[in-house]
């Protein structure tokens, strides 16, 4: 594609979208033998950049549209360790969105075995890069974005949306 477009012959991606395998990087993991807290977030954002481009909302399409996304609100979960040498791929589960934001919920899962390793929810906005302020997505990526979306309605919502940080009650 030369040009940055949510063209409808570019097929939309699989309802939940999964990421390539990517490998834990030996600089990755901390003093506790398993994989440093912020680097969950490092394989999330790479699993987010490669939707993206599914979405037409990527790197070309700042450079020739002058807009991009910034997360306004992440929530992480970690459930169970990595190590090095584990593969892992991220399912991403488009939840909604509106003329400015989309909802996104990802799982990091080990890639042979299944386990669930981490969950984000996240909440993004649609930026206009010269005005540096919130702005609506161009009609072709909202019409594609809704599609998407659309698509998701028949796939089972993952557990773990909308779980708040908050201390066990005592019994």
């Amino acid at each position: 594609m030369t040009s940055v477009t949510a063209e409808s012959e570019m097929p939309l991606p699989a309802a939940p979208f999964k990421s390539s395998v990517m490998q834990i990087e030996p600089q990755w993991i901390d003093y506790n033998g398993h994989l440093n807290m912020a680097y969950y977030n490092v394989m999330f954002d790479r699993a987010i950049d490669e939707m993206w481009l599914q979405l037409g909302i990527g790197p070309a399409y700042m450079k020739q549209r002058q807009c991009s996304t910034f997360t306004a609100e992440c929530h992480v979960r970690y459930l169970r360790e990595i190590h090095l040498g584990d593969p892992v791929q991220v399912q991403v589960t488009l939840l909604g969105a509106d003329e400015k934001r989309l909802h996104t919920f990802e799982e990091l899962r080990h890639a042979t075995e299944g386990w669930l390793s981490a969950t984000s929810e996240n909440l993004t906005l649609h930026i206009d890069m010269e005005a540096r302020k919130v702005a609506p997505f161009p009609p072709d990526i909202r019409t594609r974005i809704q599609k998407i979306v659309d698509s998701y309605a028949g796939v089972s919502r993952p557990e773990g949306i909308g779980r708040n940080v908050v201390m066990p009650s005592k019994k």
